[in-house]
């Protein structure tokens, strides 16, 4: 008779009981504007396959990938990739017997980075012929600091301190992270030059007509303005001013991570 005693695996406690919960786990966490992107993607998924997550099949998937042909390999390859991830999620929580998702292939997106470096004479345009004095300082922070337009929209005061070679910015940006870009005494002063003398810490660097912060959208207005003003590309977009700051600096000789540090 054999000694040996079995002992028995401990039970893993159902994490969820909705589509609609595990979809909200999926989404915890990950930023607002992200979230309401990835949302929409599944929820276009699941219209189209017209059943809940537990009955989707491989079938479903491809059926879906195949209304979607019509769209822009990386539109088509956002959609696709929101859906796979949420089926891993699903089978790795253990709402799911199997990850349908996994052999689904998302299509190759173009590479078309080389087309968003900006000249230096077209971004020295952009600049100079900008007159208003918030919009000059909101281009020159999108390039010479690398922000993205969220980030500038809600910058506030306390979060740019002075130093003597110029200051510094924190920058909450994507997933909670905080990170620390040193700017110019020129773009400082630009900055300086909009802070009135009643500013509170609190208080939106950049104020919208209604005395808040701006919007994104709002910058977004102010780059596209710029750009038409330059004689710019009309899909030029806050983007390539995030990638010019890249390439014009490594260019200059500064160090990779220093620039992956600053981005």
């Amino acid at each position: 008779m054999s000694n040996l005693i079995a002992i028995p695996h401990p039970t893993i406690p159902q994490q969820a009981e909705t589509d609609d919960q595990v979809i909200a786990m999926w989404l915890h966490d990950r930023p607002a504007g992200t979230a309401r992107a990835y949302d929409a993607d599944v929820r276009a998924f699941l219209q189209s396959a017209n059943c809940g997550l537990r009955d989707v099949t491989l079938g479903h998937v491809q059926a879906y990938a195949d209304t979607l042909r019509d769209f822009a390999p990386a539109s088509r390859a956002r959609r696709l990739s929101s859906v796979k991830s949420l089926l891993t999620f699903a089978h790795t929580l253990g709402y799911l017997p199997f990850n349908v998702g996994a052999p689904v292939r998302l299509p190759k997106v173009e590479n078309r980075l080389a087309e968003r470096i900006v000249d230096g004479d077209d971004l020295a345009r952009l600049l100079v012929l900008e007159t208003n004095p918030r919009n000059a300082a909101i281009l020159t922070l999108l390039y010479r600091a690398g922000l993205r337009i969220s980030e500038v929209a809600g910058l506030c005061w306390r979060h740019i301190q002075s130093r003597q070679d110029g200051g510094q910015i924190a920058i909450h940006g994507k997933g909670g992270k905080t990170r620390f870009v040193k700017i110019g005494p020129k773009l400082m002063a630009k900055l300086e030059a909009l802070r009135p003398a009643d500013a509170v810490p609190d208080g939106a660097v950049f104020v919208s007509r209604e005395g808040g912060h701006m919007d994104p959208a709002s910058v977004h207005r102010v780059v596209k303005k710029a750009a038409d003003r330059a004689g710019l590309p009309a899909h030029f977009s806050a983007h390539w001013l995030r990638h010019a700051h890249a390439s014009h600096a490594l260019d200059n000789g500064a160090p990779v991570h220093l620039v992956a540090s600053t981005l």
